[in-house]
Protein backbone atom coordinates (compact mmCIF):
# COMPACT_ATOMS: atom_id res chain seq x y z
CA UNK A 1 0.00 0.00 0.00
CA UNK A 2 1.31 3.46 -0.92
CA UNK A 3 1.68 5.63 2.15
CA UNK A 4 -0.28 8.38 0.46
CA UNK A 5 -3.34 6.12 0.71
CA UNK A 6 -2.63 4.74 4.18
CA UNK A 7 -4.35 5.81 7.37
CA UNK A 8 -0.93 6.51 8.93
CA UNK A 9 -0.02 8.93 6.14
CA UNK A 10 -3.38 10.67 6.47
CA UNK A 11 -2.67 11.07 10.19
CA UNK A 12 0.51 12.97 9.29
CA UNK A 13 3.26 10.32 9.23
CA UNK A 14 4.40 9.45 5.70
CA UNK A 15 6.66 6.39 5.95
CA UNK A 16 7.63 6.52 2.27
CA UNK A 17 8.88 10.10 2.65
CA UNK A 18 10.72 9.10 5.82
CA UNK A 19 12.42 6.16 4.10
CA UNK A 20 13.47 8.36 1.19
CA UNK A 21 14.93 10.96 3.54
CA UNK A 22 16.81 8.34 5.56
CA UNK A 23 18.49 6.95 2.46
CA UNK A 24 19.80 10.44 1.62
CA UNK A 25 20.82 11.03 5.23
CA UNK A 26 22.78 7.77 5.19
CA UNK A 27 25.00 9.13 2.41
CA UNK A 28 25.69 12.27 4.44
CA UNK A 29 26.55 10.21 7.53
CA UNK A 30 28.87 7.85 5.64
CA UNK A 31 30.87 10.83 4.38
CA UNK A 32 32.08 11.25 7.98
CA UNK A 33 33.12 7.63 8.60
CA UNK A 34 36.66 6.34 9.02
CA UNK A 35 37.95 2.82 9.69
CA UNK A 36 36.89 3.04 13.36
CA UNK A 37 33.21 2.92 12.36
CA UNK A 38 32.06 -0.69 11.98
CA UNK A 39 29.44 -0.58 9.25
CA UNK A 40 26.89 -3.23 8.41
CA UNK A 41 26.64 -4.43 12.00
CA UNK A 42 24.20 -3.71 14.82
CA UNK A 43 21.32 -2.20 12.86
CA UNK A 44 19.85 -0.60 15.99
CA UNK A 45 23.08 1.00 17.21
CA UNK A 46 26.23 2.58 15.85
CA UNK A 47 29.52 0.76 16.44
CA UNK A 48 32.86 2.50 16.93
CA UNK A 49 36.14 0.70 17.65
CA UNK A 50 38.61 2.27 20.08
CA UNK A 51 41.42 -0.18 19.33
CA UNK A 52 43.01 1.88 16.49
CA UNK A 53 43.56 4.75 18.95
CA UNK A 54 46.07 2.82 21.07
CA UNK A 55 45.69 5.02 24.15
CA UNK A 56 47.17 3.59 27.38
CA UNK A 57 44.59 5.13 29.74
CA UNK A 58 41.69 6.58 27.72
CA UNK A 59 38.82 8.55 29.24
CA UNK A 60 35.57 9.00 27.31
CA UNK A 61 33.98 12.44 27.54
CA UNK A 62 30.35 13.00 26.53
CA UNK A 63 27.97 15.90 26.17
CA UNK A 64 24.47 16.54 24.84
CA UNK A 65 22.88 19.78 23.71
CA UNK A 66 20.46 21.46 21.34
CA UNK A 67 20.25 24.57 19.15
CA UNK A 68 17.46 26.27 21.10
CA UNK A 69 15.24 28.94 19.61
CA UNK A 70 17.80 29.85 16.98
CA UNK A 71 15.74 27.29 15.07
CA UNK A 72 12.90 29.82 14.87
CA UNK A 73 15.16 32.03 12.74
CA UNK A 74 15.99 29.07 10.50
CA UNK A 75 12.26 28.32 10.08
CA UNK A 76 11.46 31.92 9.17
CA UNK A 77 14.26 32.13 6.59
CA UNK A 78 13.90 28.51 5.38
CA UNK A 79 17.66 27.97 5.92
CA UNK A 80 18.42 24.74 7.73
CA UNK A 81 21.93 23.46 6.98
CA UNK A 82 23.75 25.90 9.25
CA UNK A 83 21.90 24.90 12.42
CA UNK A 84 23.08 21.30 12.00
CA UNK A 85 26.69 22.46 11.94
CA UNK A 86 25.97 24.76 14.91
CA UNK A 87 24.81 21.78 16.94
CA UNK A 88 28.02 19.85 16.32
CA UNK A 89 30.26 22.84 17.06
CA UNK A 90 28.49 23.50 20.37
CA UNK A 91 28.97 19.90 21.51
CA UNK A 92 32.57 19.73 20.26
CA UNK A 93 33.48 22.86 22.23
CA UNK A 94 31.88 21.48 25.39
CA UNK A 95 34.11 18.40 25.46
CA UNK A 96 37.13 20.38 24.24
CA UNK A 97 37.04 22.13 27.63
CA UNK A 98 38.19 18.80 29.13
CA UNK A 99 40.95 18.44 26.54
CA UNK A 100 39.00 15.81 24.59
CA UNK A 101 38.81 15.39 20.84
CA UNK A 102 35.56 14.12 19.35
CA UNK A 103 35.06 10.53 18.24
CA UNK A 104 31.43 10.24 17.18
CA UNK A 105 28.14 12.10 17.17
CA UNK A 106 24.44 11.16 17.20
CA UNK A 107 21.62 13.52 16.30
CA UNK A 108 17.92 13.68 17.16
CA UNK A 109 15.57 15.41 14.72
CA UNK A 110 11.86 15.62 15.54
CA UNK A 111 9.56 17.18 12.94
CA UNK A 112 5.95 18.22 12.81
CA UNK A 113 5.61 16.44 9.46
CA UNK A 114 8.13 14.65 7.29
CA UNK A 115 9.48 17.22 4.87
CA UNK A 116 12.22 15.09 3.33
CA UNK A 117 14.17 17.95 1.73
CA UNK A 118 14.16 19.95 4.97
CA UNK A 119 15.20 16.97 7.08
CA UNK A 120 18.01 16.02 4.71
CA UNK A 121 19.29 19.61 4.67
CA UNK A 122 19.46 19.62 8.46
CA UNK A 123 21.31 16.29 8.64
CA UNK A 124 23.66 17.29 5.82
CA UNK A 125 24.55 20.30 8.00
CA UNK A 126 25.22 17.97 10.93
CA UNK A 127 27.47 15.85 8.69
CA UNK A 128 29.34 18.95 7.50
CA UNK A 129 29.95 19.93 11.12
CA UNK A 130 31.21 16.42 11.88
CA UNK A 131 33.59 16.47 8.93
CA UNK A 132 34.99 19.81 10.07
CA UNK A 133 35.42 18.46 13.61
CA UNK A 134 36.93 15.16 12.46
CA UNK A 135 34.28 12.98 14.06
CA UNK A 136 31.86 10.37 12.73
CA UNK A 137 28.12 10.85 12.47
CA UNK A 138 27.41 7.33 13.63
CA UNK A 139 23.63 7.35 14.03
CA UNK A 140 20.59 9.23 15.15
CA UNK A 141 16.83 9.41 15.19
CA UNK A 142 14.41 11.18 12.86
CA UNK A 143 10.85 11.29 14.18
CA UNK A 144 7.72 12.71 12.55
CA UNK A 145 5.45 13.98 15.34
CA UNK A 146 2.40 15.68 13.80
CA UNK A 147 0.34 17.56 16.34
CA UNK A 148 3.35 17.95 18.63
CA UNK A 149 5.37 20.31 16.42
CA UNK A 150 3.81 22.75 13.96
CA UNK A 151 4.10 21.96 10.27
CA UNK A 152 7.46 23.14 8.96
CA UNK A 153 9.03 23.21 12.43
CA UNK A 154 11.32 20.77 14.20
CA UNK A 155 13.59 20.32 17.18
CA UNK A 156 17.23 19.31 16.92
CA UNK A 157 19.56 17.89 19.56
CA UNK A 158 22.78 15.91 19.54
CA UNK A 159 25.08 13.80 21.68
CA UNK A 160 28.85 13.68 21.29
CA UNK A 161 31.44 11.26 22.65
CA UNK A 162 35.12 12.18 22.69
CA UNK A 163 38.32 10.85 24.19
CA UNK A 164 41.37 12.09 26.08
CA UNK A 165 44.23 10.38 27.88
CA UNK A 166 43.73 10.61 31.63
CA UNK A 167 47.07 12.40 32.12
CA UNK A 168 45.95 15.06 29.64
CA UNK A 169 42.56 15.77 31.22
CA UNK A 170 41.88 19.46 31.81
CA UNK A 171 39.58 20.09 34.78
CA UNK A 172 40.35 23.69 35.73
CA UNK A 173 41.80 22.53 39.04
CA UNK A 174 45.21 23.84 37.97
CA UNK A 175 43.97 27.43 37.57
CA UNK A 176 45.72 29.66 40.12
CA UNK A 177 45.88 33.29 41.18
CA UNK A 178 47.99 35.23 38.68
CA UNK A 179 46.91 33.19 35.67
CA UNK A 180 46.07 35.11 32.52
CA UNK A 181 42.71 34.79 30.77
CA UNK A 182 42.87 34.41 27.00
CA UNK A 183 39.68 35.05 25.05
CA UNK A 184 38.78 33.79 21.57
CA UNK A 185 36.21 35.73 19.54
CA UNK A 186 32.75 34.48 18.70
CA UNK A 187 31.03 35.01 15.36
CA UNK A 188 27.76 36.15 16.93
CA UNK A 189 25.20 34.81 19.37
CA UNK A 190 26.29 31.24 18.57
CA UNK A 191 23.37 29.19 19.98
CA UNK A 192 22.38 31.09 23.12
CA UNK A 193 20.13 33.98 24.06
CA UNK A 194 17.84 33.79 21.03
CA UNK A 195 14.63 34.03 23.04
CA UNK A 196 15.70 37.44 24.31
CA UNK A 197 17.14 38.54 20.95
CA UNK A 198 13.97 37.59 19.07
CA UNK A 199 11.80 39.30 21.67
CA UNK A 200 13.81 42.52 21.48
CA UNK A 201 14.52 42.71 17.75
CA UNK A 202 11.23 41.35 16.39
CA UNK A 203 10.75 38.15 14.43
CA UNK A 204 9.08 40.07 11.60
CA UNK A 205 12.24 42.11 10.94
CA UNK A 206 14.59 39.32 9.84
CA UNK A 207 14.76 40.43 6.20
CA UNK A 208 15.51 44.05 7.11
CA UNK A 209 18.99 45.35 6.32
CA UNK A 210 20.64 46.76 9.43
CA UNK A 211 23.40 49.32 8.70
CA UNK A 212 24.98 48.68 12.10
CA UNK A 213 25.42 45.02 11.17
CA UNK A 214 26.26 45.39 7.49
CA UNK A 215 23.73 42.64 6.75
CA UNK A 216 20.13 41.67 7.28
CA UNK A 217 19.12 40.87 10.84
CA UNK A 218 18.34 37.27 9.86
CA UNK A 219 21.76 36.72 8.30
CA UNK A 220 23.42 38.02 11.45
CA UNK A 221 21.32 35.84 13.73
CA UNK A 222 22.29 32.76 11.68
CA UNK A 223 26.02 33.42 12.05
CA UNK A 224 27.59 30.02 12.82
CA UNK A 225 28.62 28.70 16.19
CA UNK A 226 32.40 28.62 15.94
CA UNK A 227 34.31 25.37 16.41
CA UNK A 228 37.35 26.26 18.55
CA UNK A 229 39.27 23.01 18.08
CA UNK A 230 41.78 24.40 15.53
CA UNK A 231 42.59 27.25 17.91
CA UNK A 232 42.87 25.17 21.06
CA UNK A 233 44.55 21.89 20.08
CA UNK A 234 48.00 23.49 19.53
CA UNK A 235 47.78 25.04 23.01
CA UNK A 236 46.97 21.66 24.55
CA UNK A 237 49.76 19.92 22.68
CA UNK A 238 52.19 22.56 23.96
CA UNK A 239 50.96 22.07 27.55
CA UNK A 240 50.18 25.76 28.02
CA UNK A 241 46.60 25.58 29.34
CA UNK A 242 45.54 25.38 33.00
CA UNK A 243 41.80 25.47 32.31
CA UNK A 244 39.17 26.38 29.73
CA UNK A 245 35.54 27.43 29.43
CA UNK A 246 33.02 27.44 26.60
CA UNK A 247 30.97 30.64 26.85
CA UNK A 248 27.42 29.51 26.22
CA UNK A 249 24.13 30.25 28.01
CA UNK A 250 24.90 32.26 31.13
CA UNK A 251 27.72 34.20 29.47
CA UNK A 252 31.00 34.87 31.26
CA UNK A 253 29.33 35.33 34.61
CA UNK A 254 27.91 31.81 34.88
CA UNK A 255 30.34 29.76 32.79
CA UNK A 256 33.71 30.76 34.22
CA UNK A 257 32.82 29.69 37.79
CA UNK A 258 32.14 26.19 36.44
CA UNK A 259 35.90 25.69 35.98
CA UNK A 260 37.46 28.19 38.40
CA UNK A 261 37.47 27.07 42.04
CA UNK A 262 35.57 29.03 44.67
CA UNK A 263 38.46 30.85 46.34
CA UNK A 264 39.45 32.57 43.09
CA UNK A 265 38.02 35.54 41.23
CA UNK A 266 38.26 36.24 37.50
CA UNK A 267 38.64 39.90 36.53
CA UNK A 268 37.86 40.72 32.90
CA UNK A 269 38.17 43.95 30.92
CA UNK A 270 35.60 44.20 28.13
CA UNK A 271 37.62 47.02 26.56
CA UNK A 272 40.18 44.40 25.46
CA UNK A 273 37.88 42.82 22.87
CA UNK A 274 35.29 43.89 20.31
CA UNK A 275 31.72 43.65 21.56
CA UNK A 276 30.00 42.72 18.34
CA UNK A 277 27.44 45.14 16.86
CA UNK A 278 24.59 42.63 17.29
CA UNK A 279 25.04 42.76 21.07
CA UNK A 280 25.03 46.58 21.11
CA UNK A 281 21.88 46.52 18.97
CA UNK A 282 20.11 44.22 21.46
CA UNK A 283 21.32 46.36 24.37
CA UNK A 284 20.08 49.60 22.80
CA UNK A 285 16.77 48.52 21.24
CA UNK A 286 15.70 46.39 24.14
CA UNK A 287 17.02 48.67 26.88
CA UNK A 288 18.69 45.53 28.27
CA UNK A 289 21.21 46.39 30.97
CA UNK A 290 24.81 45.35 30.45
CA UNK A 291 24.55 43.32 33.65
CA UNK A 292 21.80 41.22 32.09
CA UNK A 293 23.55 41.12 28.70
CA UNK A 294 26.60 39.60 30.42
CA UNK A 295 24.47 36.82 31.95
CA UNK A 296 22.74 35.91 28.69
CA UNK A 297 25.22 36.41 25.83
CA UNK A 298 28.87 35.72 25.04
CA UNK A 299 29.33 39.43 24.11
CA UNK A 300 31.92 38.54 21.46
CA UNK A 301 34.05 36.00 23.36
CA UNK A 302 33.00 32.40 22.73
CA UNK A 303 35.81 30.48 24.40
CA UNK A 304 38.32 31.17 27.17
CA UNK A 305 41.65 29.55 28.09
CA UNK A 306 43.70 30.14 31.24
CA UNK A 307 47.49 30.00 31.40
CA UNK A 308 50.42 30.83 33.67
CA UNK A 309 51.70 34.41 33.32
CA UNK A 310 55.10 33.23 32.04
CA UNK A 311 53.35 31.25 29.27
CA UNK A 312 51.30 34.14 27.90
CA UNK A 313 53.62 35.05 25.04
CA UNK A 314 54.10 31.45 23.95
CA UNK A 315 50.34 30.95 23.99
CA UNK A 316 49.67 34.13 22.05
CA UNK A 317 52.25 33.13 19.44
CA UNK A 318 50.05 30.09 18.78
CA UNK A 319 46.65 31.70 19.34
CA UNK A 320 46.85 35.17 17.81
CA UNK A 321 46.05 33.92 14.30
CA UNK A 322 42.76 32.64 15.75
CA UNK A 323 42.02 35.98 17.43
CA UNK A 324 43.25 34.98 20.89
CA UNK A 325 44.06 37.87 23.22
CA UNK A 326 44.53 38.59 26.90
CA UNK A 327 41.21 39.74 28.35
CA UNK A 328 41.79 39.46 32.09
CA UNK A 329 43.45 37.71 35.00
CA UNK A 330 42.76 35.51 38.01
CA UNK A 331 43.21 36.66 41.60
CA UNK A 332 42.41 35.45 45.09
CA UNK A 333 38.84 36.21 46.11
CA UNK A 334 38.76 38.95 48.76
CA UNK A 335 35.90 40.93 50.24
CA UNK A 336 33.46 40.90 47.35
CA UNK A 337 31.89 37.52 46.72
CA UNK A 338 31.67 38.15 42.98
CA UNK A 339 33.29 35.20 41.24
CA UNK A 340 33.58 37.13 37.97
CA UNK A 341 34.15 40.88 37.73
CA UNK A 342 33.50 42.32 34.28
CA UNK A 343 34.80 45.85 33.74
CA UNK A 344 34.68 48.18 30.76
CA UNK A 345 31.12 47.52 29.56
CA UNK A 346 29.70 50.67 28.05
Amino acid sequence: MKNGHSRYARSGVDLDAADSAKLRMRDAARSTHGPEVLEGLGGFGGLFSLSPLSMPDPVLVSSIDGVGTKLKVAFALNRHASVGADLVAHCVNDILVCGARPLFFLDYLALGAMDADQAVEVVQGVAAGCREAGCALIGGETAAMPGFYASGEYDLAGCIVGIVERRRLISGGAIAAGDAVIGFPSLGLHTNGYSLARHVLGEDQLERFEPELGSTLGAELLQPHRNYTPAILPLLEAGLVTGMAHITGGGMLDNLPRVVRGDLQVVLDAATWDILPIFRLIHQRGAVTWAEMARVFNLGIGYVAFCRPHDVQALLDLASSHGGRVIGSVRTLRGSRQRVVLKGLA
